[in-house]
């Protein structure tokens, strides 16, 4: 390449930059400040219906995604159109490659489609304890796409909205009250009305129960190696795990001190002789 030809090519950049320099330096700016404010409008949008103290946190999460992708899609109009771009055509543009990509991502609009049904109809919101799309754990929060939950011990877990919306759904924080349900076994040769009243006995002594309605305790039903009691009681919802932990211990101490045997499974088996 000759002195000639350098000086040509040289040439030729500095048209283009002087051509379309500013409008690529432009467009940067355009796109830096949109999704900062974009950022920053989806905050004070969470923090504005949070203060209101009357929407809910599942609520306030969903419109400030929303509004942060609403805010990005006009970024990317106003930055194509510092290289000339017209506004119609781009929507034509976007309304054509929207079709396109929502034939071929079919699963994910239904997972867009799902997210909107929840917060419509609210099966649950933030800081419940559910059961649904085949995982268990505390929902964290709604997205367009998925909702995230946390188990019992902690550990993040993303679930597709539809496949949440499309099964039955498990709220064990939906209602105010949960029955804890036990089933203890007792021995053959034991006094069933001394059992009985030894778990009474217990369930009076434990201050979380609620008497409306009343704890219930019957006999289940004769088992293979024990007669089976059935305990219910009815405690406020944020209780269940602990009473359900204190008192399986302390049915248990109480049978025991009390002369109450718990069985373990057995069996008799009887040999018959064969005739000689």
């Amino acid at each position: 390449m000759t002195n000639e030809d350098i000086q040509n090519l040289i040439e030729q950049i500095y048209a283009v930059l002087a051509t379309y320099g500013l409008n690529v330096i432009g467009a940067l700016a355009i796109i830096i400040i949109g999704f900062i404010a974009a950022g920053w409008a989806r905050r004070a949008l969470e923090r504005a219906l949070s203060r209101s103290g009357r929407v809910d946190a599942t609520i306030v999460r969903f419109f400030g995604s929303l509004l942060r992708y609403a805010i990005i899609a006009f970024v990317v109009i106003a930055a194509l159109q510092r290289f000339g771009v017209e506004a119609t055509s781009l929507v034509a543009v976007f309304g054509a490659a929207g079709l396109a990509i929502g034939l071929a991502l079919q699963g994910t609009l239904s997972n867009v489609a799902a997210g909107v049904m929840l917060l419509m109809f609210r099966p649950f919101k933030i800081g419940d304890f559910i059961d649904a799309g085949g995982q268990s754990g505390t929902v964290k929060e709604v997205g367009l796409f998925t909702t995230e939950m946390a188990t019992p011990d902690n550990v993040k877990i993303i679930v597709p909205n539809g496949a949440i919306w499309g099964q039955a759904i498990k709220n064990f924080s939906g209602n105010p009250t949960r029955r804890v349900d036990f089933l203890l076994g007792i021995d053959y040769g034991d006094d069933i009305n001394v059992a009985m009243a030894t778990i009474n006995r217990v369930i009076g002594g434990e201050s979380r129960k609620l008497d409306d309605p009343a704890p219930l305790v019957v006999v289940g039903e004769l088992g293979d190696s024990s007669v089976n009691l059935i305990v219910r009681i009815w405690v406020n919802a944020p209780d269940y795990w602990d009473v359900k932990f204190d008192l399986t211990k302390a049915f248990k101490e109480q049978l025991e001190a009390d002369g109450i045997s718990i069985p373990f499974p057995q069996q008799v088996v009887h040999h018959m002789n064969a005739a000689e």
